[in-house]
């Protein structure tokens, strides 16, 4: 008997093949312009972001990938470089190219959706990384060859090399093939040294677990999904709007906000300029500070602390 993974508060993603339709017949009927699309950085720190051993950055790639460099090691999330997903080509490129990445120790995956796990780009990725995967997914991960991998359920954590590693719930469902609905997890993965705490979300609609979250770990910065909510009817449930992810930035009580998952591929109906504009518009709305928001260009590597970034 496959174990089959759920939600809390028993939430279910109970969408329909007639939903679908429904979608499809609203999306013929929607006239987007998909000529403007997120920037790429016009500075790119490659050479630094591979010299780097010390400092504290992260970098944006696209969609839900981040280069991250904590306490001297190279973590990825969700490393994602594919030019299509299914029958859409990639909207944007990637902000660096995979041959420009240094060599990766860890790589976190936040569920097994084709978007956020692209086997074809981890068999490319530079170095021997430790791969942290949800619980349920270890075993394709070892049919495919890799040996390093570590599995974790919600509220799970790991060390490796002074960052505490801890796997937290999100609101989601996956599937990559037509029998294994939701046999493994999904969530977040937050980053933990004696400076600071990073939280990853991974993929979610919103729920009652951030409130959870907040209540374990003071959290510094949270890498927040912004896009793919529209329809709204369709994707609330597992995609978080972007007035949402403030209202969990706000329950997280973080320090700042880094958006995410938007702009990279054509997953719903709302485009990468639309998820930032209402993201911008509620942001002013609720006069939160400026400086909480650092909306990042593709490529673009910013420090964490003042005295960390690059000059």
């Amino acid at each position: 008997m496959m174990m089959r993974y759920a939600n809390l508060d028993g939430v279910e993603n109970k969408k329909t093949f007639k939903d679908m339709r429904k979608w499809q017949k609203e999306r013929k009927a929607k006239v987007k312009d998909l000529t403007s699309q997120i920037e790429q950085s016009p500075v790119k720190k490659i050479t630094e972001i591979n010299e780097n051993r010390s400092k504290t950055t992260y970098t944006w790639i696209g969609h839900s990938t981040f280069l991250i460099q904590l306490n001297g090691m190279n973590i990825l999330t969700d490393p994602v470089w594919a030019k299509r997903m299914g029958f859409q080509k990639r909207l944007t490129a990637p902000g660096i190219a995979l041959e420009d990445i240094p060599e990766i120790d860890v790589v976190v995956i936040s569920h097994g959706h084709y978007d956020h796990l692209d086997f074809p780009t981890l068999k490319k990725v530079k170095g021997n990384p430790h791969y942290y995967v949800p619980a349920g997914l270890k075993s394709l991960f070892l049919k495919k060859g890799y040996q390093n991998v570590t599995e974790l359920n919600w509220w799970d954590s790991a060390e490796n090399q002074g960052i505490s590693i801890h796997f937290v719930p999100a609101q989601h469902w996956t599937r990559r093939s037509l029998n294994d609905m939701n046999t493994s997890h999904w969530g977040g993965w937050i980053f933990q040294n004696e400076k600071e705490t990073l939280y990853f979300v991974g993929d979610t609609g919103y729920f009652s677990g951030f409130k959870q979250i907040a209540d374990r770990f003071e959290i510094d910065t949270v890498f927040m999904p912004i896009g793919a909510y529209e329809p709204e009817w369709f994707m609330a449930v597992s995609h978080i709007n972007p007035e949402d992810s403030i209202k969990a930035f706000l329950e997280l009580r973080a320090k700042t906000f880094v958006p995410m998952h938007y702009g990279a591929y054509r997953l719903a109906d709302d485009t990468g300029p639309e998820a930032l504009a209402r993201l911008y518009r509620a942001w002013e709305n609720q006069q939160l500070p400026k400086e909480q928001l650092k909306v990042l260009l593709l490529g673009e590597t910013i420090g964490h602390f003042k005295e960390d970034l690059f000059v």
